[in-house]
């Protein structure tokens, strides 16, 4: 399925150059170049950039049905430094419901070490939501 009308709607995806891999309804795959402008003091992926990524892939994976949306609940374990040139988010669904749906999302480097992971809940509006209607 065509997402990337998705990502182009979403101004801070393209501020900080997440693009779009993957997408078919319930799963994505992003990536993001990690250059320093996303790094923090210490020398690594700053933290809100790696969130930003995954949350970036929840989104595609769970609006990829052609239905509105939108975060209710978000949480993130940092499991290793975010190293390397480009991370990426792979976003996986765990449930999905008539109003609500679970992801897991896997950050990786691109050694395709695990460096964080992801898990978001979404609330399914019944506003269709596709390129068309956005």
């Amino acid at each position: 399925m065509d997402m990337q009308w998705f990502v182009e709607r979403d101004a801070l995806a393209a501020h900080l150059g997440i693009r779009l891999l993957e997408a078919e309804p319930g799963y994505a795959k992003a990536a993001m170049d990690l250059t320093d402008n996303l790094k923090n003091g210490a020398g690594i992926a700053h933290g809100g950039a790696i969130f930003s990524l995954a949350d970036l892939a929840l989104a595609v994976a769970s609006n990829g049905y052609g239905k509105l949306c939108l975060a209710v609940s978000a949480t993130i374990a940092y499991i290793k430094p975010g190293t390397g040139k480009t991370l990426y988010a792979e976003a996986r669904e765990i449930s999905c419901g008539n109003k609500m749906a679970t992801y897991a999302v896997t950050i990786s480097n691109d050694a395709d070490e695990a460096i964080a992971a992801f898990q978001g809940t979404v609330y399914r509006k019944n506003t269709p939501y596709t390129k068309e209607t956005a």
